[in-house]
Parts: C-alpha cells; sequence; structure tokens
C-alpha cells in the first residue's frame, strides 16, 4: 500500500504531479485514512496530527509520487442575505453554534444540516442546497489562511 506522510509546496519547483486523491472535508481532517487514488491504488494517509488537507494541496507518496489532493463535491447549504448586515449576522449565529464555516464574496457555505437551514431562514437568509467542493475557514489560530473559489 502507498503510504502518504507529507504535504508538498506547491511553489517546489520541478513538481510532477502523478496522481489525484479526491476526498470529503471530513476526510481531509483526518491524519490517518485509507483511501483510493483516482487509478483505484489503495493508499493510507499518515500525516501529522492536526493535518487538514485542502483542495489543490499536494502531497508526497512512498514510492515518490507527487499527489493532487481534489476537494470532493458534497451537499453544502449555500447562504445569501440581502444586505451585508444580513449575512454578518447569519455568519455570527452560525459561529455560536461552531460550526464549520466557507466564506465566499457575498455568500456563506455550511455542510447540510435541516436545523440550521431552518434558523437561516428564519433570520431572512435564501438556503439553497446545493453540491460543490467544501473549503471553510481554517479558524484564526490555525497558522494559515486559505480561500479556493
Amino acid at each position: 500500500m502507498i503510504e502518504i506522510h507529507s504535504r508538498i509546496p506547491r511553489d517546489a519547483g520541478g513538481i510532477d504531479v502523478r496522481g489525484t486523491l479526491t476526498l470529503a472535508f471530513d476526510q481531509r481532517q483526518k491524519s490517518r485514512l485509507r483511501a483510493r487514488l483516482a487509478s483505484g491504488e489503495e493508499v493510507a494517509l499518515l500525516l501529522p496530527r492536526g493535518t487538514t488537507l485542502r483542495g489543490g494541496d499536494l502531497v508526497g507518496a512512498s514510492d515518490g509520487r507527487i499527489i493532487e489532493v481534489i476537494a470532493e463535491p458534497e451537499r453544502v447549504l449555500h447562504i445569501e442575505c440581502g444586505t451585508p448586515m444580513a449575512l454578518a449576522r447569519a455568519a455570527y449565529h452560525l459561529g455560536n453554534r461552531h460550526v464549520p464555516l466557507q466564506v465566499g464574496d457575498g455568500w456563506l457555505r455550511i455542510a447540510a444540516d435541516h436545523v440550521l437551514a431552518d434558523m437561516l431562514s428564519n433570520l431572512g437568509a435564501t438556503v439553497t442546497p446545493i453540491e460543490a467542493p467544501f473549503e471553510p475557514e481554517a479558524g484564526a489560530y490555525s497558522g494559515g489562511h486559505h480561500h479556493h473559489d
């Protein structure tokens, strides 16, 4: 089985990507995981604890290959509001519930949850279930800030 032990910086020169690994957000948060490359080969993620992979990240495999991580589309709620203040209010209430939150230009996304959808609708937000890669904010103390659209 191929083992993946490290993340490779994208700006490292001479990168030859030779495989893809498609994972949902909950899988990209795990430091220990068995998965399959697009080719069907089985891999074991053996990353440092606390590692969260993002769509577009590169990882190094035990056989020397560089593999690109793809954020798998999943069921999420796309949230829009009529005003920036209403969107900030929706974000505030989601933050109080400590849910992973993706922030875009004029929108928010969370994992599909009917209770939160009802709460947001009651706040006046437009909540649309969609399939999309989920890339929530890493957090203020995580040491990095990523946006992927």
